[in-house]
């Protein structure tokens, strides 16, 4: 029997099961090994695109932590400057009232120092005034004329003519 238009239905399933073989042997040698190749790649960029996403998130975690540490040094840091600004201020405060002890000490050394001076020129001054007095009253008694031992006697002749008249 023979097909108008040469066409040979053995020759048309032989290539079919050419076509089936070939296709089943591709399959099999390229698909698989191409679908497999491209499935581990996904997995491995996936496996990347995971491993960045928590290295990110570690790295936003230890961004976190060290603001934190540096806002707590910082507070820190704020709270030691304050405690060494009223130490400070206290050893100022106390500096002070040392110098003001020392002034005072020193402002009564000098007076105690004055007080005394004054005493000894006080002293000094009614000594040299006795014996101005004395001077003045020895020249006023004996008079400013003659010798003061004949002055004396005269004095002593009157007294005693004074007393015998009483």
């Amino acid at each position: 029997m023979s097909i108008p238009l040469n066409i040979d239905w053995q020759q048309i399933l032989l290539h079919l099961f050419n076509f089936a073989i070939l296709a089943g042997g591709l399959y099999l040698l390229l698909y698989r090994p191409v679908k497999n190749f491209m499935e581990q790649r996904q997995n491995h960029y996936e496996s990347m695109h995971q491993q960045a996403q928590q290295d990110r998130e570690q790295a936003e975690k230890l961004k976190a932590e060290y603001e934190d540490k540096l806002s707590q040094v910082e507070a820190a840091i704020t709270q030691r400057k304050t405690e060494a600004e009223q130490e400070l201020s206290q050893l100022r405060s106390q500096r002070v009232a040392e110098a003001k002890q020392e002034a005072e000490a020193i402002l009564a050394k000098a007076r105690e120092s004055a007080k005394r001076e004054q005493e000894e020129l006080v002293s000094s001054v009614s000594k040299e005034l006795v014996d101005m007095a004395v001077t003045a009253a020895e020249k006023i008694a004996l008079g400013a004329d003659g010798d003061p031992y004949e002055q004396f006697l005269n004095l002593a002749e009157r007294r005693t003519s004074h007393e015998q008249s009483r």
